[in-house]
């Protein structure tokens, strides 16, 4: 089974927003694909980290540059 490489754009959203759309979105994929979450809110990556504690994903890498892309693997 091919897994998928997934960018998502949440641009513009604040706390806790992207958090719980990123969560809803993660629902559409299976384990194994890796997402890339764009964000502009400097509190999303510690959300992040706490959806994937309690989830069981695995934070890949942050890279903060002009926007904040948070890399899960599901």
């Amino acid at each position: 089974m091919n897994k998928k490489i997934i960018d998502i754009d949440l641009l513009g959203l604040k706390c806790p927003i992207p958090v719980l759309k990123a969560n809803k979105k993660i629902k559409e994929y299976s384990a194994g694909d890796i997402i890339n979450f764009i964000v502009d809110d400097e509190s999303a990556p510690n959300d992040f980290k706490v959806l994937c504690d309690v989830k069981g994903y695995k934070i890949i890498k942050i890279n903060k540059a002009k926007y904040i892309t948070i890399t899960i693997k599901i």
